[in-house]
């Protein structure tokens, strides 16, 4: 040890007090052959944590299907996943959550969630080019919940527009469940030449290792083990714990890692996120199946006084650390002077496997890489599972509770205007979603598009999770999720590719929280092998739970696909009088777990709905290739809030252009169920007079039920017995809810 660095007595109590289970004590000993010390016991805090090492989750991680055809990077091997494009172009996408960040502080909280996974997508050298987002929140009566919103929307809205990428899609969605852990997670994607895709790994012995960006303060400290927790009263003295991002810098990062990958002057990258210098080292020494030595006092640092303890885990913003082929330093620090950007080489490649850290020359850490990681020696447990109670008495239904002689115009208006459906303008107006000229479209339809530019090709992607569904029953809700995520990409002219998720739970310790994630991850799984989309990573986040509640057990996914002409982009509203409507699918009476219950009632129950995957499939092949053919002059599937909605959202949703429709449903189920059942496998589609004849063929050669329900035109939504109101009263309901609520005072 260096004579200037005494480091503090490890007990027991510090132990604890570092997360680490006396067994998991026990087992590093046993790697070590003696105990380790305090620099080291904070190194596998970090690294052995719930957010850095999955180890309760890894074990069914690996069930998931993560294989495919074209894909360039699988799960896990790198920062993001990757997906070949054609044209010598890969798509490169991801999803992370910054949820407890961003309940204590909203604002930076969601800035660096947004920070982080841009950088996770150029670190594989791909220029990013959009940012989504899903976002969960408590009611918004609260007026907690309002300086949330509002801290979170900021935060994104000035982190993505100051570094200059589009934020093009996303969701929002309020629920008592969410009130004091708010969930925050953000995606981003970016375009890269598959020839030029960069790894995250070290090697090559005696390569020097360069700390590049920003320095390194004790910001973050233990952010990785914050995120490991329960959210409690004692969160508010974790404040440190949250980041401060800087997108200006971030921008000179993007420019100066972009051109030393295309210069081919590294051997790898890898961005410090979580567990900061800790985390990068190690995987990147891991993965290159090599030893790492870092000199901890050549490390940039901002305050005087830091010791190795707090440079190995500050998870300070904007820093990357770069393996450098020999004799390249001076070239990759000219181009990172350049970007006025600090650049230092902080150590080197070695053959040994460790993770070596060096203060004055002495050790005062050394710890095998591959015990440290993901898949390595990390621990891996599969919890105890328990059915909750609440699953069958909450799926249990009785209709004939809720009376249907109302006044469905007054109850269309009431939908429109509740929190889950109305128009999230007041959130997306505050990103930028057009920046760099690529969006074709943006906010507001069933999925973002953007072109790729030299080419005539486009992406559409889309966030999805109806977390009430997984609530009362996480295999079908998962199911659902990916099926509403693909039918998204699908009624927006693309052919579902791939998907990443973001996987929000509880504790998982608590045995009926672990049910419910081990369902979630099957229905996944099941539903991610039919529409033959694999899972290319992501991120779990357990311990979301506040001291009332855990939160809606809700696995957000994200899915990308390919657009293979331009021509074919479809958009949800109605384009002109005199068009055909047509529902795909059918109408079933089931009101369970729906938007209507929720909103009307106040109630969270029923059956979830039923879903074929194999006919959903079938559907959505069917409506693509009616797409392509130039058949169909929009798409919107029918999903939150049922057929009622999607209808006045294909009137309203395009407010340069609202129009009505004349709606007839043959169908003699209840009406509540027809107007707002959230039956899946349905799409609403229009297409021109002269090609309803044909569409309505295809569709019956394809064995996929496809009525003719009326036409476009008008300046009503009239559903003929049943709902009969001017588009503009739709419209007001629609667009001025989501401001009336935010600017409540109180």
């Amino acid at each position: 040890m260096a004579d200037s660095y005494k480091q503090p007595q490890v007990t027991p109590a510090m132990v604890a007090d570092h997360g680490i289970s006396p067994e998991e004590f026990e087992h590093i000993k046993k790697i070590l052959g003696r105990e380790p010390n305090y620099t080291e016991l904070g190194v596998f805090s970090v690294m052995w944590s719930e957010h850095c090492s999955y180890k309760n989750s890894i074990a069914l991680l690996k069930t998931l299907p993560r294989d495919g055809a074209n894909l360039l990077a699988k799960a896990g091997e790198e920062n993001a996943g990757a997906v070949d494009l054609g044209d010598g172009l890969a798509v490169v996408f991801k999803i992370e959550s910054h949820n407890h960040p961003s309940a204590i502080e909203p604002y930076q909280g969601a800035a660096t969630g947004v920070g982080g996974i841009l950088r996770d997508i150029f670190t594989m050298g791909a220029r990013p080019i959009a940012s989504l987002n899903s976002l969960r929140f408590g009611s918004p009566e609260n007026p907690r919940v309002r300086y949330l919103v509002d801290g979170v929307v900021r935060g994104i809205g000035d982190y993505g527009n100051s570094f200059g990428v589009p934020t093009v899609a996303g969701e929002v969605y309020f629920d008592e469940s969410y009130t004091g852990n708010p969930l925050v997670n953000a995606m981003a994607v970016g375009i890269v030449k598959s020839s030029r895709m960069a790894t995250a790994k070290a090697a090559g012995v005696g390569n020097p290792i360069m700390m590049v960006g920003s320095k390194t303060g004790r910001d973050g400290i233990h952010g990785a083990t914050f995120a490991s927790e329960e959210i409690s009263d004692k969160s508010e003295e974790k404040r440190p714990s949250v980041q401060i991002g800087d997108p200006f810098t971030e921008k000179l990062l993007l420019e100066a890692t972009l051109e030393i990958i295309e210069q081919d002057l590294i051997v790898g990258i890898q961005d410090m996120g979580a567990a900061g210098l800790t985390c990068s080292s190690s995987e990147m020494s891991a993965k290159g199946k090599a030893g790492i030595e870092i000199n901890i006092d050549a490390v940039p640092v901002r305050e005087t006084g830091m010791i190795p303890y707090e440079i190995l885990l500050s998870e300070s913003q904007e820093r990357m650390l770069v393996c450098v082929k020999k004799g390249k330093e001076e070239d990759v620090k000219a181009i990172f002077d350049k970007w006025n950007l600090d650049s230092t080489i902080i150590g080197h490649v070695t053959a040994d496997g460790l993770m070596t850290v060096k203060l004055d020359g002495q050790v005062v850490s050394q710890i095998p890489s591959d015990c440290l990681v993901l898949g390595g020696g990390a621990p891996v447990y599969r919890r105890e599972t328990k059915r909750p109670e609440y699953m069958d008495k909450m799926a249990a239904l009785s209709l004939e509770k809720y009376p249907t002689n109302r006044n469905w115009n007054e109850t269309l208006l009431t939908m429109l205007s509740s929190p889950n459906l109305c128009h999230k303008g007041w959130v997306f107006e505050q990103y930028d979603s057009t920046i760099r000229t690529n969006t074709s479209v943006g906010p507001g339809s069933d999925a973002a598009v953007l072109r790729l530019r030299k080419t005539t090709k486009a992406l559409a992607m889309a966030t999805d999770c109806n977390g009430r569904y997984c609530y009362l029953n996480p295999r079908r809700g998962a199911q659902i999720a990916v099926a509403e995520s693909a039918r998204n990409i699908v009624c927006s002219g693309g052919r579902p590719l791939a998907i990443t998720n973001c996987l929000n739970f509880g504790n998982p310790y608590k045995p009926e929280v672990y049910y419910c994630f081990a369902e979630a991850v099957a229905g996944m799984g099941e539903a991610c092998r039919v529409f033959d989309t694999p899972v290319t990573g992501g991120n779990v986040s357990f311990y979301n739970e506040d001291p009332d509640r855990a939160v809606f057990p809700t696995p957000t996914i994200g899915m990308v696909g390919l657009v293979e002409h331009i021509d074919h982009i479809t958009t949800q509203w109605f384009k002109d009088t005199g068009d055909v409507v047509f529902l795909l699918g059918m109408n079933r009476e089931e009101l369970g777990a729906s938007e209507y219950l929720h909103n009307v009632f106040g109630e969270t129950r029923g059956a979830v709905p039923e879903i074929d995957l194999k006919f959903e499939k079938q559907l959505q092949d069917a409506l693509l290739d009616a797409i392509q053919q130039g058949l169909v002059k929009s798409a919107h599937d029918v999903s939150d809030g049922g057929l009622a909605i999607s209808l006045a959202e294909g009137c309203i949703s395009n407010r340069e252009k609202m129009i009505g429709a004349s709606i007839a449903l043959a169908d003699s189920i209840r009406k509540d169920c027809l107007l707002f059942g959230e039956s899946q496998s349905r799409v609403i589609v229009t297409c021109s007079s002269k090609d309803a004849s044909t569409l309505e063929q295809w569709f019956h050669s394809k064995q996929v039920p496809a009525a003719k329900i009326g036409t476009v035109g008008g300046s009503n939504l009239q559903i003929a017995g049943l709902i009969d109101l001017p588009i503009n009263s739709l419209a007001d309901a629609f667009y001025t809810a989501m401001p009336k609520f935010m600017e409540r005072v109180g």
